[in-house]
């Protein structure tokens, strides 16, 4: 039997449509093919990396931190590049 890749978005959906409450841990699991265990494991990754979303503004305020850095960084190193080839004659 192949094995199944799930994507983020999937078992995120997964995992929330259980956290809801209206259907058992076990119906869900059966539902969508998983076992139980798999199930606890994907849970418990998102209950203990969620908070990840409410720091500093969530994950995508965190990307545009790191790439606006990164532009300062790459502009720092154009500069300095610029002041040792002008050293060099």
């Amino acid at each position: 039997m192949k094995r199944r890749k799930w994507t983020s978005k999937e078992k995120l959906m997964i995992v929330l449509e259980s956290l809801r409450g209206d259907v058992s841990i076990a119906e869900v699991c059966n539902r969508h093919g998983i076992s139980q265990s798999l199930y606890y494991t994907w849970r418990d990754k998102l209950l203990s990396q969620g908070k990840k979303v409410f720091d500093r503004g969530g994950p995508d305020n965190e990307e545009q931190r790191l790439k606006a850095e990164n532009r300062r960084l790459k502009g720092i190193i154009g500069d300095l590049t610029v002041e040792l080839k002008k050293n060099e004659f």
